[in-house]
């Protein structure tokens, strides 16, 4: 008799089979809910350093230094692992990052130390800095056309993800150090959960952007803008560094103003303020869809430098006013989040596939050293003036940087020219994307912005060139 092979398999063959995979449609979604997951676990420690200074007697300063580390394994990941997921695929970059944060966060729970407290926000942003350019490249994969052009919708989502999960996780880790003696213990046990959750999404979500055969030898990101989107490229690092020193301005003061002005430090209180500051960057991007990035770019100036203007009132008011304060965090996370969405436009609709982890790299690169400065500036500052002196040097740095970054900000993008013959200026696809609907201008160009620059002597001619081979890279990569 015949055996049935159905009936008889081995357990270890049938545990040899391959995970299922999720749809593209669900997997843009679950990559989305880890790139929350980790962006909120990684803000958490922000409505809990009152907490962390209480237990172990730190001073502003050392908190600082605390912010500093975890600032730079950011800077650090970004630079030397933010674009490999170009080469290597987006799920086999992804998943140790989020591995990165869970240890993270097993070391908030078991380490109790300042020390501890140091090496877990180093591996913090060690994870972080790879997950936003990896996770943002992967919803852009899973969301592309055919010709592998992205859509809005995957900036949109990707910037609520980034901006959205960085106001989240203070309000939940503030709202369950409500709950004591478990203050420092229960918001790490319910964020260790949600990265657990994660990884498992990001196995089952179908790969983006398949690893390069043969893959190219490894060098760490280079800071530099695309040959034929420069000023664009220029523009958004100049605005992801402006609009995350404003972030970082926020961040770095909520405590400081809460607890030395108003006299209230509750940690609750603390996160819900950085979380209204970063609703209100999320309402502004969710109601600007079609919105061109360069008109979003302009519209987030006015709210920013009017934020900081209320942020300084709100400290020299006599008593210092929380509720002023409160609406400067509302203004000025409006302007920000605008801000940061145009820029991550023009990155993701300029980018091509096979240079797009690379890209969104070098932005939050900019981007994170933007926050980083006001966070350390203010906690070394503070040890030598008062915290209204601090707020106002430092509102009145900020928005002088904003205004000095202005004029590039503002300016429209160039009209693509009309080609009349072989000395035409020849435009791609990508750049012809700046400044209108992604869907709507790339669908009547769906292949150009894939093209490397080899090809343009092509499309002077007016011929269409042919979409890159699977695995081939581009020329900027």
């Amino acid at each position: 008799m015949e055996r049935n092979p159905t009936v008889n398999e081995s357990p270890l063959r049938a545990a040899g089979r391959p995970l299922p995979r999720l749809s593209r449609r669900t997997g843009f979604w679950a990559v989305a809910l880890s790139f929350i997951a980790v962006t909120a676990f990684s803000t958490a420690p922000s409505a809990l350093y009152g907490l962390y200074a209480q237990r172990d007697h730190l001073s502003s300063l050392t908190i600082t230094i605390v912010y500093a580390v975890y600032a730079a394994g950011i800077v650090v990941s970004l630079l030397l692992v933010g674009h490999v997921s170009d080469w290597y695929g987006r799920r086999a970059v992804l998943l140790p990052a989020l591995g990165v944060a869970v240890l993270a966060a097993v070391v908030f729970l078991v380490w109790r130390s300042l020390l501890g407290l140091l090496v877990a926000r180093v591996l913090t942003g060690l994870a972080l800095g790879v997950v936003v350019a990896t996770a943002t490249a992967f919803i852009a994969d899973l969301d592309a056309d055919p010709g592998g052009v992205a859509t809005s919708r995957a900036s949109i989502v990707a910037t609520i993800a980034n901006v959205g999960g960085l106001g989240l996780g203070p309000l939940i880790a503030g709202l369950l150090a409500r709950y004591e003696p478990h203050a420092l213990t229960l918001p790490f046990i319910v964020f260790l959960a949600g990265l657990l959750a994660a990884v498992a999404l990001v196995t089952m979500a179908p790969e983006g952007h398949p690893a390069l055969d043969p893959r190219p030898r490894y060098r760490p990101q280079r800071l530099k803008a695309p040959e034929t989107e420069r000023q664009r490229f220029v523009a958004a690092t100049t605005g992801a560094f402006t609009a995350f020193a404003v972030g970082g301005l926020l961040v770095g003061l909520t405590g400081t103003f809460l607890a030395e002005l108003v006299h209230h430090s509750s940690p609750a209180l603390i996160g819900a303020t950085i979380f209204v500051s970063n609703a209100a960057g999320v309402l502004v991007q969710t109601s600007t869809t079609s919105w061109p990035a360069h008109r979003l770019l302009a519209a987030g100036i006015p709210p920013i430098i009017l934020g900081l203007c209320l942020l300084v009132l709100s400290a020299w008011t006599t008593p210092p006013s929380l509720t002023l304060f409160l609406i400067s965090a509302v203004v000025a996370g409006a302007g920000v989040g605008a801000m940061i969405r145009g820029c991550l436009t023009i990155v993701i609709s300029t980018a091509s596939a096979d240079e797009r982890a690379g890209a969104v790299a070098t932005l939050f690169t900019a981007g994170y050293a933007g926050v980083s400065i006001p966070v350390i500036g203010v906690g070394v500052v503070l040890q030598h003036v008062s915290p209204r002196v601090t707020l106002l040097i430092f509102s009145v740095a900020v928005g002088l940087g904003i205004l000095a970054a202005a004029p590039v900000l503002i300016r429209p993008p160039a009209q693509p020219a009309q080609p009349s013959g072989r000395d035409a200026e020849p435009m791609t696809g990508a750049g012809r994307c700046f400044g209108a609907d992604p869907v709507a201008a790339c669908s009547e160009q769906p292949h150009k912005s894939d093209v490397v620059p080899s090809t343009t002597r092509a499309q002077t001619r007016g011929v269409d060139p042919a979409p890159p081979r699977q695995g081939q890279r581009s020329s900027t990569t």
